[in-house]
């Protein structure tokens, strides 16, 4: 079995090679988002293991590229007690498992040998909000079945918000997620994509299920919920 670990913690890394090559796992190590993907891009590997807080690239936006570039490689992620992301959002954007810091070795390399004979994940389905539909594989949007041409900015804003809908999301969690974990730009290109995909996604239809919330954020919701909250 060969495996893809993609950990900035270079003695966890080691560690974690050394314990899993006991178990006759190979283990090939990168240290930062970047390298990693491009690692997974190559292929031949039976799982990834993929920590979220990474440089250059966080875990999250690794984990999106790959799945949206119809890569199904199973992922198991590693988070951290306190860290800011949780295990539901790792999920929905397509990881197969999870472990949380500190773990055992035993027990990760139990849980790789079960992804590997579950074998490579199912294609995600279309995420829906109300009449608003969008496809993370094909990358079509639609509203009540009118199709919506988005830049791929936009296209991953709008992914973000709708895996949240009805959840408000700051700029500095849009940011860490739709950016990346390493722009320093000012907060307030959150503010402008948001008011172009409004005139994408509302505006022509007559609504406003793209809210801002004063002074904490965004966010999402269906129709008939935003209809209410007017």
């Amino acid at each position: 079995m060969r495996i893809l670990l993609v950990e900035d913690e270079k003695p966890l890394a080691e560690s974690i090679k050394r314990g899993l090559a006991s178990h006759g796992i190979v283990v090939q190590i990168e240290h930062d988002g970047q390298s990693g993907l491009w690692a997974a891009r190559e292929g031949g590997f039976d799982a990834i293991v993929l920590d979220i807080m990474l440089p250059r690239l966080n875990g999250y936006n690794v984990l999106r590229t790959l799945r949206q570039e119809e890569n199904w490689t199973p992922v198991l992620m590693l988070t951290a007690k306190d860290g800011v992301y949780d295990q539901t959002d790792a999920f929905e954007l397509g990881a197969d498992d999870y472990l949380t810091k500190p773990f055992s070795l035993v027990l990760l390399a139990a849980r790789l040998r079960a992804l590997s004979r579950r074998g490579r994940t199912t294609a995600p389905t279309a995420l829906e909000c109300g009449t608003l539909s969008l496809d993370p594989q094909k990358r079509i949007v639609s509203r009540g079945g009118a199709d919506i041409v988005l830049t791929a900015r936009e296209f991953s804003l709008l992914e973000y918000l709708i895996r949240n809908q009805g959840q408000v999301r700051s700029k500095h969690e849009i940011l860490q997620n739709v950016w990346d974990a390493a722009y320093e730009g000012p907060e307030n290109v959150v503010e402008v994509y948001v008011g172009y995909l409004r005139k994408k996604i509302d505006v022509p239809f007559g609504l406003k299920t793209l809210q801002t919330v004063r002074g904490m954020g965004y966010r999402l919701l269906a129709d008939r919920d935003a209809a209410v909250l007017r």
